[in-house]
């Protein structure tokens, strides 16, 4: 389930990307990659070294990230992604939060990774297709209540991110201790914060920056 989960969060993204060539094999090969060094034992096989070998998922990602926010190339990346597309992504919480919920029954993952616990991301990916309805197909609820959902939706995505890397077993861990998030050491789940949650985070602030870019007037003739 989440092999297709994935690939459904990666198929959607692209999606939302014009010139989608590129990025669908840029996401291939990593999520290629990622899962290998996930089967060789690579993460889970030394949980106590600093710095976290999970680092090596997570630090990839989140530098790319930072380059689009930061650099006026990515920014026009971020800028060319179909707001509808984007929106429609958060689907893919759905299916994410029914397999935290899997792995918490099977002590995987802690209950506070789950929305019996402290996750609310499901809400995110619930409200995702009333969202898209009410804003695309009826054009109603407008550019001011598309902010206020990704605002919450960026809010409820930071909150299981922090609540995760706290409870993953490492010199780090905070949180847990009695039943530590060990299911992201393992091949296919290291790709939950390797890809999925990425992939989120770019999401929201996508739209956010389309979102809180002034709309240019049309010159007028004259």
């Amino acid at each position: 389930m989440f092999v297709l989960t994935t690939a459904l969060a990666a198929g959607v993204f692209c999606w939302a990307v014009p010139q989608r060539g590129r990025v669908a094999a840029v996401l291939a090969l990593w999520l290629l990659g990622l899962g290998a060094l996930a089967l060789s034992g690579f993460f889970y096989a030394h949980t106590h070294t600093l710095p976290p070998r999970l680092l090596l998922a997570i630090g990839p990602p989140l530098l790319g990230v930072v380059l689009l926010v930061a650099t006026a190339r990515g920014r026009c990346f971020l800028a060319q992604l179909r707001p509808e597309a984007l929106t429609l992504f958060h689907v893919v919480r759905v299916p994410v939060e029914l397999v935290l919920l899997g792995l918490a029954y099977h002590r995987a993952v802690p209950t506070l990774m789950t929305f019996e616990g402290r996750n609310w991301d499901i809400v995110t990916g619930l409200t995702a297709p009333v969202v898209y309805y009410v804003v695309f197909s009826r054009q109603q609820l407008g550019r001011w209540g598309l902010l206020v959902w990704n605002i919450a939706g960026l809010v409820l995505l930071l909150n299981i991110v922090a609540h995760a890397v706290l409870a993953v077993p490492s010199p780090l861990q905070k949180l847990a201790f009695e039943q530590p998030n060990v299911a992201v050491l393992y091949f296919p789940f290291v790709w939950l914060p390797g890809c999925v949650v990425p992939l989120a985070l770019v999401a929201h602030l996508a739209a956010l920056q389309q979102l809180l870019t002034p709309v240019k007037e049309p010159a007028r003739a004259g």
